[in-house]
Order: structure tokens, then C-alpha cells, then sequence
């Protein structure tokens, strides 16, 4: 499980050092996770180190939202006075989020279908 960790650690540094390097306007975890996507796509299958720890991160998923919490009642005046801006924000980033998603799984099905009738 540790060489797991290991693998884990070094996408979300290699994301890190590309965001650096490249100027990307995007978190340097979101491009590791996202190289890591890539390369468990080319394999295939996912190794059973990183899936042993990916599980036992996602186990405890929820003392990330600690944090969180504490940013809500720490800065709550803040979000009392913005809180339309926030609330609009929201509504607007979940609504497209769905059509994007929507659209996606659209194309998804049309593509499998066409691979299907293809194969066959």
C-alpha cells in the first residue's frame, strides 16, 4: 500500500511541476489526477497498490470537510454579506455542470453504440 502512496504522491507532484513549468491556470493535483487517469487508461486496469490506497483515502474522505467547516464559521461574516454572489455562483456552476454532464454521457452512448454496430 505504500508504493501505492507512493505513485499517488508523485502524479499530484508531476502535476505540480507541470503547472509550474507550463504557466497552467489549473491546481497542480487536478493535472496529476488527471495524467493518472490517463496512464490507468493505457493500462488497462488499475494497479492493486494504488487501489488498496485510493481506497483507504476515500475511507476517510470525510475529514476533509473539517477544514472546510472551519473556513465557513471563520469567515461567516463574509459569506453573510456575499451571499447571493455565492448563491448565484452555485446555482449557475451545478446547472451547467449537469448540461456539460448530459451532453457528455450523449456523446458516450452514440460513440459505444457506434462501436458496437461496428464490431458486429
Amino acid at each position: 500500500m505504500i508504493t501505492g502512496f507512493l505513485v499517488l504522491l508523485l502524479y499530484e507532484l508531476l502535476g505540480e511541476v507541470l503547472v509550474l513549468l507550463l504557466n497552467l491556470p489549473t491546481p497542480g493535483p487536478v493535472v496529476g489526477m488527471f495524467l493518472l487517469l490517463l496512464t490507468l487508461m493505457m493500462l488497462g486496469k488499475i494497479p492493486e497498490d494504488v487501489e488498496k490506497a485510493a481506497t483507504t483515502l476515500l475511507s476517510h474522505l470525510s475529514l476533509l470537510f473539517v477544514p472546510a467547516g472551519v473556513g465557513v464559521m471563520v469567515h461567516f461574516q463574509r459569506i453573510r454579506s456575499e451571499g447571493w454572489a455565492i448563491l448565484v455562483a452555485l446555482l449557475v456552476s451545478t446547472v451547467v455542470t449537469l448540461m456539460v454532464s448530459a451532453w457528455t454521457m450523449q456523446v458516450a452512448s452514440k460513440v459505444l453504440t457506434l462501436r458496437r454496430r461496428s464490431d458486429a
